[in-house]
């Protein structure tokens, strides 16, 4: 049986993996995903990501590197799904939230791709609120 959202599994299997200190998280590979993992790698919440495919997972596995400063602080305290499928939320461009005054931010699933909430802001395109990071 199919996932019914799979961006919710991609963040809860960080979070999960965030919570217990693991150096990597493993999530299912897709487009969404991959955009995803470029934003967070972009925006320095993750290390970095790598695909993997192989006889285990035919569709491939991405593998998620996760940040941590030298005293194991957490570079991702709370992450969470804003637009789910049972309750979609979109923003226009001048009304994106700013999450915890802009010491988070919002990844926004625009026309132009997915992107973080200040660079939509800043072309003035609205889309959809995937998620928030802090």
């Amino acid at each position: 049986m199919g996932m019914t959202d799979p961006i919710a599994d991609m963040l809860t299997r960080i979070r999960n993996a965030n919570r217990m200190k693991f150096k990597n998280a493993d999530v299912s590979l897709s487009k969404m995903n991959l955009s995803l993992a470029k934003v967070l790698k972009d925006a320095g919440y993750i290390n970095g990501f790598d695909v993997r495919k192989g006889d285990q997972n035919p569709h491939g596995m991405l593998r998620i590197h996760l940040r941590y400063s030298t005293v194991k602080d957490r570079a991702i305290t709370g992450i969470q799904r804003v637009s789910k499928p049972s309750r979609r939320v979109y923003a226009g461009g001048t009304d994106i939230p700013r999450v915890l005054n802009g010491y988070g931010m919002a990844i926004v699933s625009t026309s132009k791709g997915i992107m973080p909430d200040k660079q939509a802001r800043a072309l003035n395109v609205g889309g959809e609120i995937l998620c928030n990071v802090w």
